[in-house]
């Protein structure tokens, strides 16, 4: 069991999967960079936070519900959890001043598209481990939703993905705890990060020297030398 001052934000999750040098910066280092990219991101956030609370037919939408886990270690905050009403009193609750029954959908805003990797997921399902401990109960699914393609993507909390998600908690307290920041290490992905300039990963990658670095910039001014010949 943690303690208040031993949770760790859910969100890094979502940083360390898709790179662990990046969530270092960010929440070790406490370097961060707008781009256009964080700045679609921060707008779409926005716009979800508008309202707090509203039902709409058998739906009951609660926007940035603070939430946390201190048998994992984690808190934060949900972009949207929909209570969909059932008849089934299975994994459902009960609200003070609504009747019947709801099961808890949480929903998580992207900009862009689907990713790749699985970090999203993970941090949807964090997020519905989260309210598993809070509400006691088990919540079996979410979604995505993406800002390009507009929609929603289903995302099914099955033991693979709890599996994963958990592991990813466990080297999150580790390296959190070891407030070490890893080597820089070149991607395709890089491009658009926000950090590029600041993480210099072609440059400082363990795979390259700094001698293997200049030795290119002095090739590359040889070869113009020549060329203006």
């Amino acid at each position: 069991m943690f303690s208040d001052d031993e949770l760790v934000p859910i969100s890094a999750l979502q940083h360390l999967v898709f790179c662990e040098r990046q969530w270092a910066l960010i929440h070790l280092e406490q370097v961060w960079f707008e781009n256009i990219l964080t700045t679609q991101g921060k707008i779409l956030h926005e716009r979800v936070d508008e309202a707090e609370r509203e039902v709409r037919g058998d739906v009951i939408i609660v926007r940035s519900l603070q939430i946390r886990s201190l048998q994992l270690g984690l808190i934060g905050k949900a972009d949207v959890v929909e209570f969909h009403e059932t008849k089934d009193r299975r994994d459902a609750i009960r609200f003070k001043d609504q009747p019947g029954w709801w099961i808890p959908f949480p929903v998580e805003y992207k900009r862009g598209k689907p990713k790749i990797d699985e970090s999203d997921k993970v941090q949807l399902c964090a997020q519905a481990l989260c309210l598993e401990e809070m509400l006691s109960i088990n919540v079996h699914e979410g979604a995505l939703f993406y800002g390009t393609p507009h929609r929603r993507s289903i995302v099914q909390f099955d033991q693979g993905l709890r599996s994963n998600t958990k592991q990813y908690i466990d080297k999150l307290h580790e390296m959190t705890e070891a407030q070490m920041t890893p080597p820089a290490s070149y991607r395709k992905r890089c491009t658009n990060c926000s950090l590029q300039d600041y993480c210099l990963p072609k440059t400082t990658d363990g795979q390259n020297s700094a001698q293997a670095y200049i030795d290119s910039l002095l090739a590359d001014l040889g070869r113009k030398r020549d060329d203006s010949v």
